[in-house]
C-alpha cells in the first residue's frame, strides 16, 4: 500500500503523560499583560456565575479599567527574575518529575487561563506519542471555579482531536495521607526556622462566594477537612479562614483579613499563616498573605507574624505529588 503525502509512514512509540495544570497568570507584571489575562479568567461561567449580559457590563465598563493597574502593582512586588511565582514553580514541578513515572514517561505544565495553555499542551503531548495523559488539576480541594474548569478546557481540547489519548483526571487529594504529612513535616520545619512561638496558626484558603456552598460544592468542606487532619497531625487546633474576597456577594467567612486585624485585640500577638490550599506560592500567598497580611496584623498592633511557604517543588513536595500521581496512574505503569 502506499503511503499518503504527508502522512507519518510509523507513529511513535506509546507513552504515559502527566499534564499538572494551575490556574493561571498574565506574562509580565504590566497593565496591559494583566488585563489580557484578567479578561480570561473573569469571563469563564464557572468563575462568575452571573448572566453573561449583566456581568460582561460589568466586567468591561468598570473591572478591565481599574483593577489591572492595581494587580499589576501588585505582581511587581513578587515577580521573580524567572518570571510569575506560579508559572516558576509549576514548571519546576514538572522538571523534578521527569522520569517519575517510568521510561519513556512525560510530565508537562500549563495553565488554565493564560500560558502555556491546555490544548497547546495537549496537542504537543499527543505529538510526541503520549497516548495515555493524566490531568492533575494542583488542587488539593476540589471547586468549580478551579477543578471543573480546568478539566472543562482539556476536554474541550480533545474534542477537537481527530485521535484522541486517553485521559484519567486527578481527583481531589484534600485528605489523602501523603499529603497531610508533607503538610506536617513542612509546617514544621517552617515553624523550627522562626524565633517566636506562634499564639496561632491560621489555614488561610482561597476564598468562594458562599453560593457556591449552597449549591452542593464540596469545597468548603473538603478546606475544612485538611485543617482538621492537618491540626490533629500538628498537635494544634488551626484557625480556619479564607481570602481573596472579590465583589458584593457573601463570600465564605472568617476572612482571612478581617480576622488578622481581630486577633490582636483577642490577645494574640504572635501569628504564623499557611496556605493549604495552594500547590505553589502565587500572587495570594505572596502579594496577599504574606505582605498585606503582615501589615493589617501589625497595624492592629500584632508584634510577630509570618508567612509558611507552599509545599512548592521542595523534595517533600514533590514525593508527595510523585506517591499521589502514581497512584492515580495505576494500571497504566508499572507498580512502585
Amino acid at each position: 500500500m502506499n503511503i499518503p503525502d504527508g502522512h507519518p509512514p510509523l507513529f511513535p512509540p506509546d507513552r504515559i503523560g502527566v499534564l499538572l495544570v494551575n490556574l493561571g497568570t498574565p506574562n509580565a507584571p504590566d497593565p496591559a499583560s494583566v488585563r489580557r489575562y484578567l479578561a480570561e479568567f473573569l469571563s469563564d461561567r464557572r468563575v462568575v456565575e452571573i448572566p453573561s449580559l449583566v456581568w460582561q457590563p460589568i466586567l468591561h465598563g468598570i473591572i478591565l479599567r481599574t483593577r489591572p493597574s492595581k494587580s499589576a502593582h501588585a505582581y511587581r512586588q513578587v515577580w521573580r527574575a524567572d518570571g510569575s511565582p506560579l508559572a516558576a514553580i509549576t514548571a519546576a514541578q514538572s522538571r523534578a518529575l521527569q522520569g517519575a513515572f517510568g521510561e519513556g514517561s512525560s510530565v508537562d505544565w500549563a495553565m488554565r487561563y493564560g500560558e502555556p495553555r491546555i490544548a497547546d499542551r495537549l496537542t504537543a503531548m499527543q505529538a510526541e506519542g503520549v497516548r495515555r495523559i493524566l490531568i492533575a488539576p494542583l488542587y488539593p480541594q476540589y471547586c468549580a471555579a478551579t477543578t471543573a474548569t480546568a478539566n472543562d478546557a482539556a476536554f474541550a481540547a480533545l474534542a477537537k482531536m481527530r485521535w484522541q489519548p486517553a485521559i484519567r483526571t486527578l481527583p481531589p487529594y484534600h485528605d489523602h495521607p501523603a499529603y497531610i504529612a508533607a503538610l506536617k513535616a513542612s509546617v514544621e520545619a517552617s515553624l523550627a526556622r522562626l524565633d517566636f512561638e506562634p499564639d496561632a496558626i491560621l489555614a488561610s484558603f482561597h476564598g468562594m462566594p458562599q453560593r457556591t456552598l449552597d449549591l452542593g460544592d464540596p469545597y468548603h468542606c473538603q478546606c475544612r477537612k485538611t485543617a482538621r487532619l492537618l491540626g490533629e497531625a500538628l498537635g494544634r487546633e488551626l484557625v480556619v479562614t479564607f481570602q481573596s474576597r472579590f465583589g458584593r456577594a457573601k463570600w465564605l467567612e472568617p476572612a482571612t483579613d478581617a480576622t488578622l486585624a481581630a486577633l490582636p485585640g483577642k490577645g494574640v500577638g504572635k501569628v504564623a499563616i499557611v496556605a493549604p490550599g495552594f500547590s505553589a506560592d502565587c500572587l495570594e500567598t505572596l502579594e496577599e498573605l504574606a505582605i498585606r497580611g503582615r501589615e493589617t496584623f501589625l497595624a492592629a498592633g500584632g508584634t510577630r507574624f509570618a508567612y509558611l511557604p507552599c509545599l512548592n517543588d521542595s523534595a517533600g513536595g514533590i514525593a508527595m505529588l510523585r506517591t499521589i500521581l502514581r497512584g492515580e496512574l495505576a494500571g497504566w505503569i508499572e507498580p512502585a
